[in-house]
């Protein structure tokens, strides 16, 4: 079989599993588990997979830019937003990420719920400018474009003042081995801070997120206590974030 046969081969099956073993394409396409590694190196250099011990999965598939991914899986996020709104009582000081999945539950916050948000997204605090009762706390730093948010050394630092009650962190991926990893460093170290500062760590995640894996770690998947996603939480793909003991809704 050809190199380029290979290739197609191994993103033909990623597309359908999701993951590849080295083991087992060198036993499929018969050849050795060095050759698929290589393959496999020259695939995740082009963006196509992302290579990890012992083989590969999918990168994450959404977008970069916050204007791309505020118009995407909308319906999808409402879903979310709403199961999270069940975590959230009176007196709590609450950790909204710059994900547009935690946009999408600042949304909905009830006008008569009295709680502290603390937050690094501008279209956060915008979106709360109004809520009578919500106080907003706004974590400044460096602009960071993408994702109309802020970072850097400031705003971590600001962070670690804070003890929240709950984190709502907007999934990149997360993958129950590899851990939460994000597309940008210095947006992940902001999240991994976030998390770190938080008493209860809750997920949004869509469907097609879970089982994918980016360049930069965040945290461990155990140090998240549930995961928020859109389907039903007996669905067979999330059973395994079940059977380590994160709670699935």
């Amino acid at each position: 079989m050809m190199k380029a046969e290979r290739k197609q081969a191994i993103i033909d099956h990623i597309s359908r599993e999701g993951k590849v073993l080295l083991g087992d394409l060198s036993a499929a396409l018969n050849v050795s588990e060095d050759t698929i590694r290589r393959d496999i190196k020259e695939l995740s250099d082009e963006g196509l997979l992302k290579a990890v011990r012992g083989g590969a999965i999918l990168h994450s598939p959404i977008p970069l830019h916050y204007r791309e991914r505020e118009h995407q899986d909308i319906r999808h996020k409402e879903i979310i937003a709403d199961k999270a709104l069940k975590f959230i009582k009176d007196g709590q000081v609450i950790i909204f990420d710059a994900g547009t999945s935690a946009l999408a539950v600042a949304a909905r916050l009830p006008k008569e719920l009295r709680i502290t948000v603390v937050t690094n997204s501008f279209p956060v605090a915008n979106i709360l400018e109004d809520h009578p009762n919500a106080e907003v706390i706004f974590i400044g730093g460096r602009l960071y474009k993408f994702a109309f948010s802020t970072m850097g050394y400031e705003a971590i630092q600001s962070l670690k003042n804070i003890r929240a009650d709950i984190c709502f962190l907007g999934i990149c991926s997360i993958d129950l081995n590899i851990g939460v990893t994000g597309l940008n460093y210095e947006d992940s170290q902001m999240k991994k801070t976030m998390v770190e500062t938080s008493k209860h760590i809750i997920a949004l995640s869509t469907f097609e997120k879970l089982d994918t894996a980016e360049n930069y770690y965040i945290c461990a998947t155990n140090e998240i206590n549930t995961i928020i996603t859109d389907v039903d939480p007996a669905e067979g793909k999330l059973q395994h974030y079940t059977d380590a003991g994160i709670a699935v809704i």
